[in-house]
């Protein structure tokens, strides 16, 4: 079959098999097996050489592995660390242990039963927490533990593939020397350090995206190839450049150009794996597979309900991340064809260790669903909410546009040690910030994936702080549409600024000089003689009489003349305002008129206020 055509067969089968499972409960993952599986040579046999687009497939788990590298922030695993290397290595070790002592038993030879039990060991980070999150359990103490160990999986997977190859009959490609492996590690830790960024720095200047997904695919790819030519594992080479990266101001911008390759080839990595998966292993045996599953499920169960004995989790928060976790991996596909490749295990072996990961995958929805009606049937008390965490442990903020405006809000968010992510469009500003100890993101806010990609799904606030009219325009619209639920503080540049967020719904707009030039009046008043609280009662009141122009004018914004008549009219109305209002002064009130808020400045009840910027 022609390349277009096969194109079209697992496009087709990825959109039809896709959002049935997914509508189904079971996950994307599994919906790409079966989706493999029907056009498979095991059932209508649409394609019959499944080993050569899995070969090519191959690079959508490069691309997997970059990112999660990409993901092991320096101090996100110096906090975590405790967790991670504690729960998960102790849960792996204890996992590999049985499963390879039982392959051993079995009469597996013991390099054999390693490799068995390291790959059954590992659970799948997609569906884990795909599963959590829809059931908003991440922040649970389970959850927790569940996020711990699966970060556990996603480096032990890394040594994995690395040894395998060794194992076998020469080492898979004949086996590295070590002062070669060693050099190139070296080599690509300084070229991460000195050499990367650089070229990254080079292509935003380029201000295209084609130009920065190039170069983001060329670190990548680059350095896989680099790996694979001195005979390591080219996913530990796109591990590595991620670890490199994580804590780059261009992380988000190559995660969110990176993304969509990924996606796409590791589905298709996952069809070519159910292409490849052997039916008539189910059919011949099903006795076999169905005792495997059970048994797969069963001890990783028990082991993990030892993990949250030892990490102190309640007694139902112990069963949830056995339920969690107790499914075989999407890394467990690769590791086993890794081995495959290498004569560490025979072909109908690793056959039979993919059909069993897979049912095994399909059993995650269906244990959650019998757990809730257990808990139903016999409701206890020692669910426990998580008390750990710090009241703004969540409360994640992005800022986009880090100049003079988004420096300040970043910095008082500092020093309440609430936590944000600032996203900059100018290579130069964010070289320069980032020398002033500050840590700011390369990235084209007007991107959805970009914005994807810094959490703005999550985010608590959105601070929309950019310089540019048009580009802070086009953020809040794409902003307002692809994440509704979250609050957006803007800031205006002007009056039509203002008026052009306002109709996006944007609900609390700064004007950007407004506070700066009515604190200037309120002390050109005071240097005259006026009495402080006097010229702190005029600037309040022009500031709730413009406010209320504003919510006016918004309605006739596209009408010239009727804004010149009504600013004419309303100045008349303000001098005549001062004019007859004698009363004493009165204590300031945040939040002006109308539905929207235009925070413009702050007021202290008593005294001056600190400066808003």
């Amino acid at each position: 079959m022609q390349l277009l055509a096969q194109s079209a067969v697992y496009l087709a089968s990825a959109v039809v098999a896709v959002p049935l499972f997914k509508r189904l409960g079971l996950g994307s993952t599994l919906g790409y097996l079966a989706a493999g599986v029907v056009i498979g040579p095991s059932a209508l046999g649409l394609v019959s050489d499944p080993e050569r687009i899995l070969h090519f497939a191959e690079l959508g788990v490069v691309l997997l592995l970059f990112l999660v590298g990409l993901e092991l922030e320096p101090e996100r695993l110096s906090a975590l660390r405790r967790r991670i290397f504690g729960l998960g290595g102790f849960q792996v070790g204890l996992t590999t242990l049985l499963f390879g002592a039982a392959a051993f038993l079995v009469g597996r030879p013991l390099v054999e039963a390693g490799v068995i039990g390291a790959g059954l060991a590992l659970s799948s980070t997609a569906l884990a927490l795909q599963v959590l999150g829809e059931r908003g359990d991440l922040h649970r103490p389970y959850g927790r533990a569940t996020f711990a160990i699966l970060l556990f999986h996603d480096m032990a997977v890394i040594p994995m593939l690395a040894v395998v190859p060794m194992l076998g009959d020469g080492g898979g490609r004949g086996g590295p020397s070590p002062l070669i492996a060693l050099g190139t590690l070296v080599g690509v830790v300084v070229a991460g350090k000195y050499l990367v960024r650089p070229f990254l720095r080079l292509a935003a200047g380029a201000q295209s995206s084609e130009v920065s997904t190039a170069a983001a695919l060329f670190v990548v790819v680059g350095t896989a190839l680099l790996m694979e030519e001195v005979g390591l594992s080219m996913a530990l080479g796109a591990f590595l450049a991620g670890v490199l990266l994580a804590d780059s101001e261009y992380r988000h911008e190559l995660e969110a150009n990176i993304q969509p390759f990924k996606g796409l080839l590791l589905g298709l990595f996952f069809i070519a794996i159910g292409m490849s998966a052997k039916l008539r292993l189910v059919a011949e045996s099903p006795l076999l597979v169905v005792g495997l599953v059970l048994s797969l499920v069963a001890g990783k169960a028990i082991m993990l309900v030892l993990v949250g004995r030892v990490a102190e989790l309640p007694r139902r928060e112990r069963i949830d991340l056995a339920v969690a976790l107790s499914h075989g991996g999407v890394f467990a596909f690769l590791l086993f064809g890794v081995a495959a490749d290498s004569g560490v295990l025979p072909r109908d072996v690793t056959d039979l260790l993919v059909v069993v990961v897979a049912v095994s995958m399909a059993f995650t929805p269906l244990l959650f669903a019998l757990r809730d009606a257990m808990v139903r049937r016999f409701p206890g008390a020692d669910d426990v909410p998580s008390t750990e965490e710090t009241p703004y442990e969540d409360a994640h903020v992005v800022i986009a546009g880090f100049g003079r405006f988004g420096q300040i809000v970043g910095r008082v968010l500092a020093t309440k040690r609430i936590a944000f992510t600032a996203i900059e469009a100018d290579a130069g500003q964010v070289d320069f910030v980032r020398r002033y100890g500050s840590s700011v993101h390369f990235g084209d806010t007007t991107r959805v994936e970009i914005l994807r990609a810094s959490g703005v799904a999550d985010a608590r606030v959105f601070v929309l702080a950019v310089d540019d009219m048009e580009a802070s325009v086009e953020t809040a619209r794409v902003v307002r549409s692809t994440f509704p639920g979250v609050p957006v503080v803007a800031r205006a540049r002007n009056r039509r600024h203002a008026f052009l967020l306002m109709e996006l719904g944007v609900d609390v707009i700064f004007r950007e000089t407004f506070a700066s030039s009515l604190e200037a009046a309120r002390e050109v008043l005071i240097e005259l003689g006026l009495p402080t609280h006097e010229a702190y009662r005029a600037a309040r009141k022009f500031r709730e009489h413009d406010e209320r122009v504003l919510e006016e004018q918004f309605h006739i914004r596209d009408d010239t003349d009727a804004l010149v008549a009504t600013t004419l009219a309303r100045e008349e109305q303000l001098r005549q305002l001062f004019e007859w209002d004698e009363e004493p002064a009165r204590p300031f009130s945040l939040g002006g008129k109308g539905a929207v808020r235009r925070a413009t400045l702050g007021y202290d009840e008593k005294n001056r206020p600190p400066a808003a910027e």
